[in-house]
């Protein structure tokens, strides 16, 4: 891991608010292919191995937080998202979709080729939060 300076940050975590700790782990462990950091003993914290960032998992409601950044507000039907989305890159897309699928994500999108250069599908998590799975972007011809 890179060291960090005084002023220049390291993005640490990613941190997906859900109603089950440990159901959800899980779920990002076999739909997306993660592995599982950590599972505290009283399931109000969970981590995966994503590389560089973690993704961090943890109850919506908590006291320790709510009182000083606010409530979690999750979107109330199918028609609306959070204002953050979750984007997990894959060499092959497809497959990745049809694993995520198969055991439990609900899909919203099948995975096609976007005009900005990535293939991408999306699928709604356990808790409804918009993933969206893609390529890597390749990059233009006058970035070349």
């Amino acid at each position: 891991m890179a060291s960090l300076s005084p002023l220049n940050p390291a993005f640490a975590y990613t941190v997906v608010y859900v109603k089950d700790v440990a159901k959800s782990v899980a779920f990002y462990a076999k739909a997306f292919g993660y592995t599982v950091r950590r599972l505290d003993e009283s399931h109000r914290w969970g981590e995966l191995e994503s590389g560089q960032t973690t993704i961090a998992i943890t109850p919506a409601q908590q006291h320790e937080t709510d009182d000083i950044t606010g409530a979690v507000k999750t979107p109330q039907s199918g028609r609306e998202r959070a204002p953050v989305e979750i984007c997990f890159a894959y060499e092959d897309v497809d497959a990745a979709y049809k694993r995520a699928v198969e055991n439990g994500a609900v899909p919203v999108s099948e995975p096609e080729e976007r005009k900005w250069g990535q293939k991408v599908g999306y699928v709604r998590d356990i808790d409804g939060m918009v993933v969206r799975m893609g390529s890597h972007v390749k990059p233009s011809k006058q970035n070349q």
